[in-house]
């Protein structure tokens, strides 16, 4: 019999501790939330947008004017 293929595991891990900042004795969100999916839904950040993985809420940012 051919042995069994072990499955692979991912790389890179849990990062939610990323999300977060300790300041003192209180958690602080530093990225901002789903307005449509709540507190624990985070947008993820673009170079001209920030959006929702979950609903793909989509928040534009400016263009700057030199």
């Amino acid at each position: 019999m051919a042995e069994a293929k072990k499955p692979s595991k991912k790389k890179g891990g849990n990062n939610v501790y990323k999300t977060y900042k300790i300041e003192g004795d209180k958690l602080v969100r530093s990225r901002k939330t789903c307005p449509k999916c709540g507190a624990g839904v985070f947008l993820a950040e673009h170079k001209d947008r920030v959006t929702c993985g979950r609903c793909h809420y989509t928040e534009f940012m400016g263009k700057k004017k030199a």
